[in-house]
């Protein structure tokens, strides 16, 4: 545990190299493991979040491994995952351990998963109730956290299942289930989120289909029992990680910074949305695809900043940049309105809380309600000098680190710790740029 300290910068510039994405990273793994022969991975996300899930992956009886700057995955065929000997401990990763019960509910054995303390606040029900109708069942400690035990259905299930709340893992981890069950099992979401699970599963022979509501909705499908042959993935730079770089040449005068290589998925770019409605100076250039997913660089100049709503059916496309978003307005001129942001509540802190007390702590005006906050800038420069309590949130600790280099004072944050789940490598790579991030505290 290390405190870190972010000083005021001068103007930032350079490229950012971000790692890969952390969300297709566990799917990729996840796939490679049901597919049969050797998937190839590059640019697989190095961080404690995505290693926990190789590490399940090898618990069930596929054989994954790094070999010079790709990973390599062996996999077990629909159906051949192996009872684990051991407990699954996956750490903070709370996309792995979700997807990691969807694709156990439908093997006949039991699985066991824990997890570290902010894990194991989070809740599972979500989960645990279509797995349930597919024939799992699950046994957990109240409020269906972690530690809990999978026990798979011996004859699953194919369903159709409509979520009450949109989210992405909770859609993933049925279509992962449902690989194993016979028959078709069709997920509608209320909303789209993030489809790339869709898109892998795709990329590995898997059929899929999708269809538009006329209410806005979407309807997944696959048949199950697929065979599912091994791939070639690339993955691209993780567009929540490019975040921090993006928002911090945003808000640092004179910064011009590059971040090449970024997932740009459609449904993932609400903060660029956002960003560039406050007057971000933001553009895409080399655009391509990788495995399915759009990509692209993507350039940002400094530049003044106004507040602006946020529309709530924007929020699952950026549900994971609201704290980096907060930073932002901070430095805004006018009140920056978020809403629809219940879930921010049962992420790996209570993100909404962190974020209004962080803000406060460097002295931003901010407003808090169950379900929104209205951010007050300070149109230039916030005052900082605050202390962050992260939480045990890499994201709350980070957005922090970047609003501490636009600040008059310093801005610290009490652990370091956890940003090691998701952007293993920051503070080199923001200090690559021109920022002053340090260990130490406030004195």
């Amino acid at each position: 545990m290390t405190a870190l300290i972010s000083r005021p910068a001068g103007a930032l510039g350079g490229s950012a190299a971000v790692p890969g994405d952390k969300s297709i990273s566990h799917r990729a793994l996840m796939l490679g493991a049901c597919a049969v022969g050797e998937t190839r991975i590059s640019g697989l996300l190095e961080s404690e979040d995505v290693l926990a899930t190789a590490e399940a992956m090898r618990r069930l009886g596929a054989e994954a491994a790094r070999d010079g700057g790709v990973w390599w995955v062996r996999g077990c065929g629909v159906g051949g995952l192996a009872e684990p000997e051991t407990v699954l401990d996956m750490g903070n990763a709370g996309t792995g351990a979700r997807l990691i019960m969807g694709l156990v509910a439908s093997h006949p054995f039991t699985t066991f998963l824990t997890g570290d303390a902010s894990l194991a606040r989070r809740p599972m029900g979500r989960v645990i109730e279509p797995l349930t109708r597919m024939g799992a069942h699950v046994e957990a400690r109240s409020g269906g956290r972690l530690p809990l035990a999978v026990i798979g259905a011996e004859a699953p299930s194919a369903i159709t299942y409509s979520l009450p709340v949109a989210s992405a893992q909770v859609k993933s981890a049925i279509l992962l289930a449902a690989l194993n069950a016979p028959g078709r099992t069709t997920v509608i979401e209320p909303q789209p989120t993030r489809d790339h699970t869709e898109r892998m599963l795709t990329h590995f022979g898997v059929a899929v289909d999708v269809e538009d509501g006329d209410d806005g909705s979407r309807h997944i499908s696959i048949t199950g029992e697929p065979e599912i042959a091994a791939a070639e993935v690339r993955i691209p730079a993780d567009s929540s990680s490019a975040a921090f770089p993006l928002v911090a040449a945003s808000i640092v005068a004179g910064s011009k910074v590059r971040v090449p290589g970024v997932g740009l998925n459609p449904l993932r770019t609400g903060l660029l949305d956002a960003l560039r409605e406050m007057g971000a100076r933001i553009t895409t250039e080399n655009a391509g695809t990788l495995c399915g997913e759009p990509v692209a660089d993507l350039a940002v100049e400094a530049g003044p900043l106004k507040g602006i709503d946020v529309p709530e059916e924007r929020v699952p496309s950026m549900i994971d940049e609201f704290p980096v978003l907060a930073a932002a307005a901070a430095c805004a001129k006018g009140t920056t309105r978020m809403t629809g942001l219940a879930e921010l509540r049962v992420k790996e802190s209570d993100r909404l809380g962190a974020i209004a007390r962080g803000l406060e702590a460097c002295g931003v005006a901010v407003e808090e309600g169950d379900t929104w906050l209205a951010i007050h800038g300070a149109g230039g420069p916030p005052p900082g000098g605050g202390t962050i309590a992260t939480g045990l949130d890499h994201r709350i600790a980070m957005a922090f680190l970047v609003l501490g280099a636009a600040c008059r004072e310093p801005v610290a944050i009490d652990d370091d710790e956890p940003i090691a789940t998701s952007f293993p490598g920051f503070s080199t790579v923001m200090d690559s740029l021109g920022a002053r991030i340090e260990a130490g505290e406030h004195r």
